[in-house]
Formats: structure tokens, C-alpha cells, sequence
């Protein structure tokens, strides 16, 4: 009896720590998956800034955002901490690469590819993130994340297609490429400190100056007033979906899965825009879409299930991290 009485704690124990830890995975999905749905969502809206004065434009966007994320972390709570020593360099780093570069590379190789070649660079991440996350942390690449990354490739590339491009095309969509597994890498060693709402905030403010100072050579200190109500419509659904919020919980899912379980997340953006193309009146997909969807899918269940384990230091039942 001595023996029964004392194990059936033990069982009670474990059984509520794997409830916790489905629990605390979900909702890390579920911030991921919401992140790249307004991601994806973001590709016909982007398109009305085409003739804008982009850097212009971007440095609102992300001035508004910065100011959003600001404000929601002092309403939830939240406390921002200064930067320190090499920190700087780890947020200086996403916010040159994965926000003004990335967006330059954008509008740069639009001029010389289709958008689907841009947008099958973007679905490259997931194998890259697989392996090179892990690593990140010190730890082994899980053989059948990397399998489930590939599978999740395969299905955003059918979605994307291939597309027409020259072989300046081809160098901006390896900028794009880079700089999106950049976006993600260069945030893991800055958000046990800060959490998702302080790389968030300074990431934002870092690259509104960027953009700034872009702006005032190429285009001029009167740019602003250029801007059209479809380009502050645009500039602010940006602002506010893509940026303050998408931002937040992509972070807040990394933190959670660590870079290589929520590099499979990322296949969402290309079914999101796919989605959206037909609410916006845009034609049905086609059989081909239709496959890459279900191949996404597939692989992020198969990637999600195998390695359902969240790696050390990434599993933490109080919520989110905060700076």
C-alpha cells in the first residue's frame, strides 16, 4: 500500500505537467500561426504602396508601430529594458536585415523577378531554421524536423510556383532569403532578456530611423505628403497587423518552440496570401495551390508531432517572457 499511495502523486504530477506543456505548445502554434496569417495577408496590401514613396512610407509604418507596441506592453504590463553591450549588435543586426533590408530587397526584386520567385526564396526558410536553430542553442538538429521542413518547402514552393526571373532577380531573392532566417536567428539570443515585446519595440524604433534617414536622401523631407489615402490605408494596416501585432507573436511563438519548430510555421504566409487573393475577389486557386496547401500541411503536422518535446529553455508555464 506504502508503495501505491506514494506513486499515485507522481502520476498526478506528470500528467499535469504534459497537460501544461500541450497547453503552453498551443498557444505557441497558435501565436505562429497567427503571425504569418497576417504576413501572408499582407502581399495584396503591400502592392498598393508600389508607386508610393516607399522608404518614406516604411518609416511611418514602423514609427506607428513602435509607438502600438509601446503603448499594449505598458497596458499589459510589460517592462522595456534598455539594450546592453553586445545586445546592441543582435537587434541592430534584425532590424538592418530582417526589416529595411529585406523590404528593399522586396521592392528591388520585383523589378527583375516574378513575386513567386520572392516569395519561394521566403519558403526556403523552414529547412535552414531546422537545422540551423538548433545549432543556435547548442543542441542537436532533429532529423525529422529537418524531413518535415523540407516537406513544408516543397508544399509553399507548389503554392508560390517558380516564376520568371533574371540573374539579378535570382541575387535579390537570396537577399530576401537571408534576411527572413535572419529575421528569426538573430532574435534567440535577445529574447530571454527581452521577450517579444522588447525586441519587438526596439527593432521597430532602430529601423524607423533607417528608414528615415533613406527617405530624407532619396526622396526628399516632403515625401510625406505624397502619401495617397490608399497608401495611408496601406501603410497603417502594415503598421498595425503586419508589425505591432504579427511581430509580437511571432516572437512570442519562437520563444516558445524554439527557431526550428516555428520555422515550420512560416509555410502558413503562402497559403494566407493564397486565401486571401479569392476574399479580395481574385480568382479560385488552382489544382496545383491546392496540392501545395495540403503538402504544408502535412508537414507541419508530421514536424509538429515528432518533435512535440519543446527544446530546453524554450518551455516555460508562466507565459510569455518579458524584458
Amino acid at each position: 500500500m506504502t508503495n501505491v499511495s506514494l506513486s499515485e502523486p507522481d502520476l498526478t504530477t506528470a500528467a499535469s505537467d504534459d497537460r501544461n506543456s500541450t497547453a503552453v505548445s498551443g498557444a505557441a502554434i497558435a501565436c505562429c500561426v497567427s503571425g504569418m496569417v497576417f504576413v501572408g495577408g499582407s502581399v495584396a496590401v503591400s502592392g498598393v504602396l508600389a508607386g508610393a514613396p516607399l522608404y518614406t512610407a516604411e518609416a511611418v509604418r514602423y514609427a506607428a508601430a513602435c509607438l502600438l507596441l509601446v503603448l499594449f506592453a505598458r497596458r499589459a504590463g510589460k517592462t522595456l529594458v534598455w539594450p546592453r553591450r553586445s545586445e546592441w549588435l543582435w537587434l541592430i543586426g534584425i532590424a538592418v536585415t530582417g526589416l529595411v533590408l529585406f523590404n528593399v530587397a522586396l521592392v528591388q526584386g520585383s523589378h527583375h523577378a516574378e513575386p513567386a520567385v520572392l516569395g519561394v526564396a521566403v519558403a526556403c526558410v523552414p529547412p535552414l531554421l531546422a537545422v540551423a536553430g538548433p545549432l543556435l542553442e547548442r543542441s542537436r538538429p532533429r532529423p525529422a524536423m529537418v524531413a518535415a521542413a523540407l516537406v513544408v518547402t516543397g508544399g509553399a514552393g507548389l503554392i508560390q510556383g517558380l516564376g520568371r526571373t533574371d540573374a539579378i532577380g535570382l541575387g535579390w531573392a537570396a537577399v530576401v532569403f537571408g534576411c527572413e532566417v535572419a529575421f528569426t536567428l538573430l532574435a534567440v539570443p535577445v529574447l530571454g532578456r527581452h521577450g517579444p515585446w522588447g525586441v519587438s519595440v526596439h527593432t521597430t524604433w532602430i529601423a524607423t530611423v533607417m528608414f528615415a534617414i533613406i527617405g530624407l536622401v532619396h526622396e526628399g523631407p516632403g515625401a510625406v505628403t505624397r502619401l495617397t489615402g490608399p497608401d495611408w490605408l496601406a501603410t497603417a494596416y502594415l503598421a498595425v497587423a503586419v508589425t505591432a501585432v504579427a511581430f509580437v507573436l511571432w516572437y512570442s511563438g519562437v520563444s516558445r518552440l524554439g527557431p526550428g519548430r516555428a520555422g515550420l510555421l512560416t509555410g502558413v504566409a503562402p497559403v494566407a496570401a493564397a486565401v486571401t487573393g479569392v476574399i479580395l475577389g481574385g480568382p479560385a486557386p488552382r489544382p496545383q495551390v491546392w496540392a501545395g496547401i495540403a503538402v504544408v500541411v502535412a508537414g507541419q503536422v508530421f514536424g509538429l508531432r515528432w518533435t512535440s518535446r519543446p527544446q530546453a529553455g524554450h518551455q516555460k508555464p508562466d507565459g510569455p517572457p518579458t524584458g
